[in-house]
C-alpha cells in the first residue's frame, strides 16, 4: 500500500462528505462508507497533492474505487466513486 497510505482516526471519528458527483455511477453512500471500512488500497494519486484513490468493498462484496480529497485529519470529501472494472482488477493482480 505504500508510504502514501492514509491513516484514519483510530476512534472511528472519520467524517465523510459527499459531492453529488460521487453518485454518478450508481454507487451509494452506504457502499462508499463500507469501502472506507474495508480498505484494500488507499494512496495518493501520482501527480496530485490532495487527490486520493481508495479501493474497498461495497455492501455486496464487490470492489469499488472512490476518489477523495482530505479536508483535515478527520474529514474527507468523496467526489467520485464507481465499480472497479475486471480489467483494472486484473492489472492490480499482475502488479503484486
Amino acid at each position: 500500500m505504500g508510504s502514501n497510505m492514509i491513516k484514519y482516526p483510530v476512534d472511528g471519528d472519520l467524517k465523510i462528505i459527499f459531492s453529488k458527483s460521487a453518485f454518478k455511477h450508481g454507487v451509494t453512500e452506504a457502499d462508499i462508507r463500507w469501502a472506507f471500512n474495508t480498505v484494500e488500497l488507499d494512496e495518493l494519486i501520482h501527480g496530485f497533492e490532495n487527490k486520493y484513490r481508495l479501493l474497498g468493498f461495497n455492501t455486496k462484496g464487490n470492489m469499488i474505487e472512490a476518489l477523495y480529497n482530505l479536508i483535515n485529519d478527520h474529514r474527507v470529501n468523496v467526489f467520485h466513486a464507481f465499480p472497479c472494472s475486471n480489467a483494472f482488477l486484473e492489472s492490480l493482480a499482475k502488479q503484486e
